[in-house]
């Protein structure tokens, strides 16, 4: 089974930066992608940044690309969304998820609890 727990959220002003980390353990096959979701009160749960395993092929919301970058580490096993020039309307919580092929719909196999974002003004 896989496990994810993601960190890294906190409060910030509007221009500001921070950089999400998920942890992944356990094993999973075929083309599996991971990918970052959020959702704010109120609002569904909309696809934010993924990843394939591979590390080459990289889909983005438009409502972040230029801002926000997805990566991982040598190994695989941590993933990052480094957030820049953050808006009040980046605020949720954010979830970290892995499916065996890609999808900007939030009908993942596996999920983190989430880490939340506030973003003043």
């Amino acid at each position: 089974q896989v496990q994810l727990v993601e960190s890294g959220g906190g409060l910030v002003k509007a221009g500001d930066s921070l950089r999400l980390s998920c942890a992944t353990s356990g094993t999973v096959y075929g083309n599996y992608v991971w990918a970052w979701f959020r959702q704010a009160p109120g609002k569904e749960r909309e696809f934010v940044a993924g990843v394939n395993w591979r590390g080459i092929e990289i889909d983005y919301a438009d409502s972040v690309k230029g801002r926000f970058t997805i990566s991982k580490d040598n190994w695989k096993t941590i993933i990052f969304l480094q957030m820049n020039n953050l808006k009040p309307e980046d605020t949720a919580t954010y979830y970290c998820a892995v499916r065996a092929d890609f999808s900007r719909k939030p009908d993942y196999d596996f999920w983190g609890q989430g880490t939340q974002v506030i973003v003043s003004s």
